[in-house]
């Protein structure tokens, strides 16, 4: 009963599926040759088909979401409201998001390593420092004073930093 219902639906709901897996395959073997040639590291190659895998599957709902009978409209109020959620939860936590994305980038390209004195140029508060600890939301910055400072990722990314000594220790008194 049910297929001979939806048969037409069916039908495209095959060749959408059929199309698109077509296209995610021409697409990934071009951005496998274009890494390839082009020199680029194979986990970003595939973090890249996956982002395409991805956005073909949410064209293949989409394009379901009319085979089968939506409206415009009615998709339409669902994505406005999905994004206007996902819009207040984003900016909540941009924050904690960019702290986190700079530790990422600050683990695989930071020039600096725990045990360097640093000199961080920031016009409120210059710092001269040692890194203790390179967390996941900010740096552990030990003073010549001896007190502990935390210092956010995403703010040693955008001021100027000098390394004054490498692998300095402090020394206890």
């Amino acid at each position: 009963m049910f297929f001979e219902t939806y048969k037409d639906e069916l039908i495209a709901t095959a060749f959408v599926i059929a199309f698109l897996f077509l296209i995610g395959f021409i697409t990934n073997l071009l951005i496998k040759k274009i890494g390839r040639k082009s020199g680029i590291n194979q986990k970003r190659t595939r973090l890249i088909s996956r982002y395409v895998t991805v956005s073909l599957f949410l064209i293949a709902i989409l394009i379901e979401a009319f085979v089968f009978g939506a409206k415009f409209e009615d998709l339409a109020v669902v994505f406005s409201s999905v994004f206007a959620v996902l819009g207040i939860a984003l900016f909540a936590i941009w924050s904690i998001l960019s702290n986190v994305t700079s530790g990422i980038i600050m683990f695989f390209n930071f020039p600096y390593k725990v045990g360097d004195k640093i000199k961080i140029h920031d016009s409120d508060l210059p710092t001269e420092a040692i890194i203790e600890d390179i967390g996941a939301f900010q740096l552990h910055l030990r003073l010549e004073s001896g007190d502990l400072m935390t210092y956010p990722n995403n703010l040693i990314l955008q001021k100027a930093v000098t390394l004054i000594e490498k692998d300095a220790i402090l020394e206890e008194d």
